[in-house]
Protein backbone atom coordinates (compact mmCIF):
# COMPACT_ATOMS: atom_id res chain seq x y z
CA UNK A 1 0.00 0.00 0.00
CA UNK A 2 2.64 2.21 0.66
CA UNK A 3 4.20 1.81 -2.95
CA UNK A 4 1.13 2.53 -4.58
CA UNK A 5 0.48 5.79 -2.20
CA UNK A 6 4.08 6.63 -2.95
CA UNK A 7 3.30 6.13 -6.83
CA UNK A 8 0.34 8.17 -6.37
CA UNK A 9 1.71 11.19 -5.10
CA UNK A 10 4.52 11.14 -7.77
CA UNK A 11 1.99 10.82 -10.62
CA UNK A 12 -0.37 13.60 -9.05
CA UNK A 13 2.54 16.00 -8.64
CA UNK A 14 3.62 15.27 -12.37
CA UNK A 15 0.10 15.68 -13.16
CA UNK A 16 -0.23 19.25 -11.85
CA UNK A 17 3.28 20.38 -12.93
CA UNK A 18 2.66 19.60 -16.51
CA UNK A 19 -0.62 21.59 -16.14
CA UNK A 20 1.15 24.21 -15.12
CA UNK A 21 3.12 24.29 -17.90
CA UNK A 22 2.29 27.61 -20.17
CA UNK A 23 3.41 28.19 -23.71
CA UNK A 24 5.94 30.81 -22.52
CA UNK A 25 7.37 28.04 -20.03
CA UNK A 26 7.14 25.62 -23.44
CA UNK A 27 9.24 28.01 -25.33
CA UNK A 28 12.31 28.59 -22.71
CA UNK A 29 12.68 24.97 -22.47
CA UNK A 30 13.25 24.77 -26.26
CA UNK A 31 15.75 27.58 -25.89
CA UNK A 32 17.64 26.46 -22.80
CA UNK A 33 17.92 22.69 -24.93
CA UNK A 34 18.90 24.61 -28.14
CA UNK A 35 21.35 26.52 -26.58
CA UNK A 36 22.92 22.83 -24.80
CA UNK A 37 22.76 21.54 -27.93
CA UNK A 38 25.08 23.92 -29.91
CA UNK A 39 27.36 24.04 -26.54
CA UNK A 40 27.85 20.64 -26.97
CA UNK A 41 27.92 20.61 -30.63
CA UNK A 42 30.41 23.18 -30.50
CA UNK A 43 32.75 21.71 -27.87
CA UNK A 44 32.79 18.44 -29.72
CA UNK A 45 34.79 20.00 -32.16
CA UNK A 46 37.35 21.88 -30.32
CA UNK A 47 40.55 21.29 -27.58
CA UNK A 48 37.61 22.13 -24.99
CA UNK A 49 35.72 18.95 -25.45
CA UNK A 50 38.64 17.48 -23.03
CA UNK A 51 39.01 20.58 -20.70
CA UNK A 52 35.04 19.66 -20.01
CA UNK A 53 35.90 15.90 -19.10
CA UNK A 54 38.31 17.80 -17.01
CA UNK A 55 36.05 19.47 -15.26
CA UNK A 56 33.87 16.71 -14.67
CA UNK A 57 36.60 14.15 -13.30
CA UNK A 58 37.30 17.71 -11.09
CA UNK A 59 33.55 18.06 -9.48
CA UNK A 60 33.78 14.32 -8.88
CA UNK A 61 36.67 14.69 -6.70
CA UNK A 62 35.42 17.32 -5.22
CA UNK A 63 32.08 15.73 -3.98
CA UNK A 64 34.37 12.95 -2.72
CA UNK A 65 36.28 14.84 -1.15
CA UNK A 66 33.41 16.97 0.83
CA UNK A 67 31.82 13.47 1.81
CA UNK A 68 35.46 11.95 3.24
CA UNK A 69 35.66 15.72 4.79
CA UNK A 70 38.98 15.81 3.70
CA UNK A 71 39.30 19.50 5.30
CA UNK A 72 42.65 20.74 3.77
CA UNK A 73 41.72 19.45 0.12
CA UNK A 74 38.36 20.87 0.17
CA UNK A 75 39.47 23.97 1.04
CA UNK A 76 41.47 24.37 -1.67
CA UNK A 77 39.31 23.03 -4.25
CA UNK A 78 36.55 25.46 -3.16
CA UNK A 79 38.67 27.96 -3.50
CA UNK A 80 39.70 26.73 -7.06
CA UNK A 81 35.73 26.74 -7.74
CA UNK A 82 34.91 30.21 -6.38
CA UNK A 83 37.47 31.63 -9.15
CA UNK A 84 36.53 28.70 -11.76
CA UNK A 85 34.53 31.89 -13.51
CA UNK A 86 37.40 33.90 -14.66
CA UNK A 87 39.58 30.48 -14.88
CA UNK A 88 36.87 29.36 -17.37
CA UNK A 89 37.77 32.78 -19.67
CA UNK A 90 41.05 32.19 -19.78
CA UNK A 91 41.21 28.70 -20.65
CA UNK A 92 38.63 28.78 -22.66
CA UNK A 93 39.42 32.42 -24.55
CA UNK A 94 39.74 30.59 -27.78
CA UNK A 95 36.56 29.34 -27.65
CA UNK A 96 34.57 31.77 -26.01
CA UNK A 97 35.83 33.73 -29.24
CA UNK A 98 35.26 31.61 -31.84
CA UNK A 99 31.49 30.80 -30.59
CA UNK A 100 30.97 34.72 -30.50
CA UNK A 101 31.89 35.44 -34.07
CA UNK A 102 30.11 32.22 -35.37
CA UNK A 103 26.88 34.36 -33.53
CA UNK A 104 28.18 37.32 -35.29
CA UNK A 105 28.23 35.64 -38.63
CA UNK A 106 24.44 34.62 -38.68
CA UNK A 107 22.56 36.05 -41.37
CA UNK A 108 20.46 38.97 -39.43
CA UNK A 109 23.66 41.20 -39.12
CA UNK A 110 25.25 40.51 -42.52
CA UNK A 111 23.30 43.06 -44.52
CA UNK A 112 23.90 45.84 -41.67
CA UNK A 113 28.06 45.13 -41.38
CA UNK A 114 28.73 44.45 -45.31
CA UNK A 115 30.98 47.05 -46.35
CA UNK A 116 30.83 46.85 -49.87
CA UNK A 117 28.13 48.51 -51.99
CA UNK A 118 28.34 46.39 -55.13
CA UNK A 119 25.60 44.36 -56.18
CA UNK A 120 25.96 40.45 -56.05
CA UNK A 121 26.25 40.36 -59.80
CA UNK A 122 28.79 42.62 -59.74
CA UNK A 123 30.56 40.83 -56.87
CA UNK A 124 29.99 37.86 -58.34
CA UNK A 125 31.90 38.76 -61.44
CA UNK A 126 35.22 39.82 -59.21
CA UNK A 127 34.74 36.53 -57.59
CA UNK A 128 35.08 34.47 -60.59
CA UNK A 129 37.90 36.68 -62.08
CA UNK A 130 39.67 36.42 -58.35
CA UNK A 131 39.14 32.35 -58.60
CA UNK A 132 40.40 32.13 -61.46
CA UNK A 133 43.47 34.65 -61.05
CA UNK A 134 44.10 32.16 -57.87
CA UNK A 135 44.05 29.24 -59.51
CA UNK A 136 46.48 29.88 -62.44
CA UNK A 137 49.15 31.59 -59.93
CA UNK A 138 48.84 28.47 -57.47
CA UNK A 139 49.40 26.21 -60.47
CA UNK A 140 52.55 28.32 -61.80
CA UNK A 141 53.75 28.41 -57.75
CA UNK A 142 53.37 24.85 -57.14
CA UNK A 143 54.99 24.10 -60.64
CA UNK A 144 57.98 25.96 -59.35
CA UNK A 145 58.35 24.94 -55.97
CA UNK A 146 57.18 28.78 -54.96
CA UNK A 147 55.86 29.71 -51.20
CA UNK A 148 52.60 31.08 -50.89
CA UNK A 149 50.25 32.31 -48.56
CA UNK A 150 47.12 33.65 -49.67
CA UNK A 151 44.60 34.49 -46.99
CA UNK A 152 40.25 34.75 -48.65
CA UNK A 153 38.67 37.04 -45.70
CA UNK A 154 35.38 36.18 -45.34
CA UNK A 155 33.15 38.00 -42.78
CA UNK A 156 35.51 38.33 -39.92
CA UNK A 157 36.97 41.29 -41.50
CA UNK A 158 41.04 41.23 -40.88
CA UNK A 159 41.74 45.37 -40.30
CA UNK A 160 44.39 43.90 -37.93
CA UNK A 161 45.79 41.78 -39.88
CA UNK A 162 45.75 44.11 -42.71
CA UNK A 163 47.63 46.80 -40.66
CA UNK A 164 50.94 44.41 -40.44
CA UNK A 165 51.29 44.66 -44.60
CA UNK A 166 51.06 46.94 -47.72
CA UNK A 167 47.62 48.13 -48.94
CA UNK A 168 47.37 47.08 -52.88
CA UNK A 169 43.43 47.42 -53.48
CA UNK A 170 44.08 46.06 -57.03
CA UNK A 171 42.07 43.49 -59.15
CA UNK A 172 43.98 39.86 -58.90
CA UNK A 173 46.30 38.33 -61.65
CA UNK A 174 48.52 35.71 -61.77
CA UNK A 175 51.18 37.69 -62.55
CA UNK A 176 50.46 39.99 -59.94
CA UNK A 177 50.39 37.13 -57.50
CA UNK A 178 53.76 35.44 -58.63
CA UNK A 179 55.77 38.91 -58.47
CA UNK A 180 54.46 39.13 -54.78
CA UNK A 181 55.49 35.73 -53.90
CA UNK A 182 58.71 36.05 -56.29
CA UNK A 183 61.60 34.71 -54.22
CA UNK A 184 63.48 37.82 -52.41
CA UNK A 185 60.99 40.11 -53.55
CA UNK A 186 59.74 42.68 -50.62
CA UNK A 187 56.69 40.93 -50.45
CA UNK A 188 57.33 37.14 -50.34
CA UNK A 189 57.49 36.30 -47.05
CA UNK A 190 54.21 37.98 -45.66
CA UNK A 191 50.62 36.54 -46.39
CA UNK A 192 48.48 37.85 -49.53
CA UNK A 193 44.94 39.28 -48.42
CA UNK A 194 41.60 38.89 -50.48
CA UNK A 195 38.89 40.89 -49.93
CA UNK A 196 35.85 41.12 -51.76
CA UNK A 197 37.09 39.86 -55.12
CA UNK A 198 40.25 42.11 -54.82
CA UNK A 199 43.84 41.76 -54.04
CA UNK A 200 43.59 43.98 -50.69
CA UNK A 201 47.64 43.99 -49.05
CA UNK A 202 50.48 41.69 -49.02
CA UNK A 203 53.15 40.98 -47.00
CA UNK A 204 50.89 40.50 -43.78
CA UNK A 205 51.82 38.57 -40.80
CA UNK A 206 49.24 36.00 -38.96
CA UNK A 207 48.83 34.30 -35.90
CA UNK A 208 50.38 30.40 -35.85
CA UNK A 209 48.70 27.93 -34.29
CA UNK A 210 49.43 26.47 -30.72
CA UNK A 211 47.94 22.94 -31.73
CA UNK A 212 50.84 20.65 -31.00
CA UNK A 213 49.50 18.10 -32.59
CA UNK A 214 50.41 19.34 -36.51
CA UNK A 215 52.79 17.69 -38.10
CA UNK A 216 56.27 18.66 -37.71
CA UNK A 217 57.01 17.99 -41.32
CA UNK A 218 54.88 20.92 -41.79
CA UNK A 219 56.72 24.08 -41.83
CA UNK A 220 55.54 27.99 -40.83
CA UNK A 221 53.35 29.20 -43.54
CA UNK A 222 51.12 25.79 -42.26
CA UNK A 223 51.36 26.95 -38.71
CA UNK A 224 50.17 30.53 -40.03
CA UNK A 225 47.44 29.04 -42.22
CA UNK A 226 45.59 27.06 -39.52
CA UNK A 227 46.28 29.81 -36.69
CA UNK A 228 44.18 32.08 -38.92
CA UNK A 229 41.58 29.29 -39.76
CA UNK A 230 41.69 28.78 -36.40
CA UNK A 231 40.99 32.73 -35.51
CA UNK A 232 38.29 33.82 -38.35
CA UNK A 233 36.33 32.25 -40.93
CA UNK A 234 39.00 33.06 -43.64
CA UNK A 235 39.95 30.68 -46.39
CA UNK A 236 43.96 30.10 -46.17
CA UNK A 237 45.72 28.57 -49.56
CA UNK A 238 49.25 27.54 -48.87
CA UNK A 239 52.07 26.54 -51.80
CA UNK A 240 54.46 24.44 -50.34
CA UNK A 241 58.61 25.68 -51.59
CA UNK A 242 59.29 22.32 -49.89
CA UNK A 243 56.91 20.26 -52.17
CA UNK A 244 54.87 22.82 -54.35
CA UNK A 245 51.60 20.64 -52.24
CA UNK A 246 48.78 23.05 -52.38
CA UNK A 247 47.14 23.08 -49.29
CA UNK A 248 43.52 25.20 -48.01
CA UNK A 249 43.13 25.52 -44.39
CA UNK A 250 39.86 26.57 -42.74
CA UNK A 251 37.97 26.34 -39.38
CA UNK A 252 40.91 24.88 -37.92
CA UNK A 253 41.80 21.92 -40.28
CA UNK A 254 44.45 21.38 -43.11
CA UNK A 255 43.23 19.78 -46.25
CA UNK A 256 46.73 19.03 -48.10
CA UNK A 257 48.18 17.85 -51.44
CA UNK A 258 45.04 19.07 -53.30
CA UNK A 259 45.14 19.41 -57.10
CA UNK A 260 43.89 22.70 -59.07
CA UNK A 261 40.52 21.22 -59.90
CA UNK A 262 39.94 20.04 -56.20
CA UNK A 263 40.83 23.80 -55.24
CA UNK A 264 38.86 25.20 -57.73
CA UNK A 265 35.72 23.44 -56.48
CA UNK A 266 36.71 24.24 -53.21
CA UNK A 267 36.71 28.15 -53.86
CA UNK A 268 33.47 28.23 -56.00
CA UNK A 269 31.45 25.93 -53.85
CA UNK A 270 32.59 28.81 -50.97
CA UNK A 271 32.42 31.91 -52.97
CA UNK A 272 29.76 31.81 -55.67
CA UNK A 273 27.23 29.62 -55.15
CA UNK A 274 23.95 30.91 -53.34
CA UNK A 275 23.14 30.23 -49.63
CA UNK A 276 27.02 29.47 -49.21
CA UNK A 277 27.17 30.39 -45.59
CA UNK A 278 24.27 27.27 -45.36
CA UNK A 279 26.06 25.26 -47.63
CA UNK A 280 29.49 25.80 -45.80
CA UNK A 281 27.79 24.59 -42.45
CA UNK A 282 26.55 21.63 -44.22
CA UNK A 283 29.67 20.47 -45.53
CA UNK A 284 31.31 21.54 -42.10
CA UNK A 285 32.15 17.82 -41.83
CA UNK A 286 34.72 17.99 -44.92
CA UNK A 287 36.47 20.19 -43.12
CA UNK A 288 37.13 18.15 -39.98
CA UNK A 289 39.19 15.10 -40.00
CA UNK A 290 40.83 16.40 -42.82
CA UNK A 291 43.88 17.65 -40.74
CA UNK A 292 46.62 15.78 -42.53
CA UNK A 293 49.73 15.10 -41.11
Amino acid sequence: MDTVSTLDDFWGKFAGTVKGIGPVDIIDMLVVAYIVYKLIHHLKETRAAQLVKGLVIYFGAFLLVSVAQMQTVQFIMQYLLDNALILLVVVFQPELRRALEQIGRSKLPVGLFSGHPDSEEAMRLKWQNAIASICEAASSLSRTQTGALMVIEQQVKLGDIIKTGTIIDSDPSMELIGNIFFPNSPLHDGAMIIRDGRLYAAGCFLPLSTNYEISKQLGTRHRAALGMSENSDSLVIVVSEETGYITVARNGALNINLSIDQLRKILEDLLLKEDKEEKGDKKSGFWKGKNNK
